[in-house]
């Protein structure tokens, strides 16, 4: 069997050193972490450049803007929904420009290296809010009540859908697919 154009053969992938879960909160965590780690593995590699590159025209998307929107994702949840801190200022955001994390991305070292440091640590501390947190919390979205496990599989579902975007806009940048 081939391999060729897989990011990792069976058994090198590093998605598959995650414990299968047993139990919602688990399974959910599990879910969360893989799509995270694939989020990483189809931005690997990449030059600036080509991290920075727009997919169609008007669109703004490009891989670096997903790892910035990605990063002012998993703030806003961790922080702003589920640490109940909705006056903390947004990533990649003002009012004067709220697509900033996708219109304010250029193909240098600096915005990808800050986008990289902010996605890996707003990662690691929605993580270490997950460990502690209860799934049936109730937490305040745009003055709804909802439970926390609602913001969780948004997130699944944010991620999720953003691979898929991950996928297109790798092939583009260098035909790469994979799983």
């Amino acid at each position: 069997m081939s391999f060729d154009g897989m990011w990792a053969a069976p058994g090198d992938d590093p998605r598959e050193a995650i414990a299968p879960g047993r139990g919602e909160k688990a399974v959910l965590g599990e879910y969360l972490d893989r799509y995270r780690m694939t989020i990483e593995l189809k931005c690997s590699g990449l030059t600036p450049d080509q991290l920075a590159t727009r997919s169609v025209p008007p669109s703004t998307l490009s891989l670096l803007g997903l790892i910035r929107h990605l990063a002012r994702v998993e703030h806003s949840w961790a922080r702003r929904v589920l640490e109940g801190h909705p006056e903390l200022p947004r990533l990649y955001r003002t009012e004067a420009e709220p697509d900033l994390d996708f219109d304010g991305v250029t193909a240098d070292e600096a915005c990808v290296a800050d986008a990289w440091a902010s996605w890996r640590v707003e990662v690691a501390h929605a993580q270490e809010v997950y460990a502690g947190l209860d799934l049936d919390t109730i937490v305040s979205v745009r003055d709804q009540q909802i439970e926390a496990r609602d913001v969780i599989v948004h997130l699944v579902e944010e991620y999720a859908r953003h691979a898929g975007h991950a996928d297109l806009l790798r092939e583009c940048v260098d035909g790469r697919t994979g799983q």
